[in-house]
């Protein structure tokens, strides 16, 4: 028989493997730091919601990646801890994973910020 869990388990764990990510994965907190510092920049130069909206979805590419990038990882340690050519092009493509989105999240906010900070300067 298929066990069937309360939705606030499923919740509370999901939450934890957030909050434990975020305390041990250094990118993580970086990742979260700056989008916090996106996020209050978006308000102080009150960009419109549609570009508000697109910067809180790259955001939360980029932070998903992360956290799929941290279970790859531990996964991949739980398996074989010894070097492994397969382990590492595991984990070495959910890093380039990561860097995708990062790199694409920081030319979409290029693009959202560039007329702002102009006119902000001018």
């Amino acid at each position: 028989m298929i066990s069937r869990r309360k939705w606030s388990a499923t919740f509370r764990s999901a939450w934890s493997g957030i909050w434990t990510s975020l305390r041990t994965e250094r990118n993580l907190q970086v990742h979260v730091t700056a989008a916090i510092i996106v996020i209050l920049a978006a308000l102080f130069f009150e960009l419109p919601v549609r570009d508000l909206a697109l910067l809180l979805l790259v955001i939360s590419l980029v932070i998903t990646a992360e956290l799929l990038n941290t279970a790859i990882e531990a996964a991949v340690d739980l398996v074989t801890p010894e070097w492994h050519r397969l382990a590492k092009i595991a984990k070495d493509a959910a890093a380039g994973a990561v860097l995708v989105a990062a790199a694409f999240a920081v030319l979409i906010g290029i693009l959202l910020f560039y007329n702002p900070i102009i006119s902000w300067l001018g």
